[in-house]
């Protein structure tokens, strides 16, 4: 099975700096296998497409998701019981995955990530007899 596999939450923020004093959650992911790909879902509310960070390195896909505070033009938060706060998850993925054609799409706070399974590498050799 190709499935990726995820860090633990703590595991996976020991090794990163943070230059942002905010929370940082791991959003909540649903992980789907077809015959033909790999498919990632989180949930990332908040965050626009232009925050959203993806990137493949060393087999392994990062999802970062960066949100701003929304508050008024004009305005200073006053008190707040809601709090928000960055995403991160990273994916440890095997060889069979086509990385040169991954897509990502954003929908309701819905991050959908496809990766799809490379074409098995296989060839018949001939063998003539001398």
């Amino acid at each position: 099975m190709t499935v990726p596999t995820a860090k633990s939450e703590c595991a996976m923020h020991e090794d990163v700096e943070h230059t942002r004093k905010r929370k940082l959650y791991s959003p909540g992911t649903d992980i789907y296998e077809t015959s033909d790909a790999v498919i990632v879902v989180a949930d990332i509310p908040g965050v626009p497409s232009e925050g959203i960070d993806i990137t493949l390195e060393n087999n392994a896909v990062t999802i970062r998701g960066t949100i701003s505070d929304p508050v008024p033009e004009g305005c200073q938060l006053g008190y707040t019981e809601y709090e928000t706060g960055d995403y991160q998850r990273r994916f440890s993925i095997s060889d069979e995955i086509d990385g040169e054609k991954i897509q990502a799409a954003l929908s309701n706070g819905v991050l959908t990530l496809t990766l799809p399974k490379a074409s098995p590498n296989r060839k018949k050799i001939t063998v003539h007899a001398n």
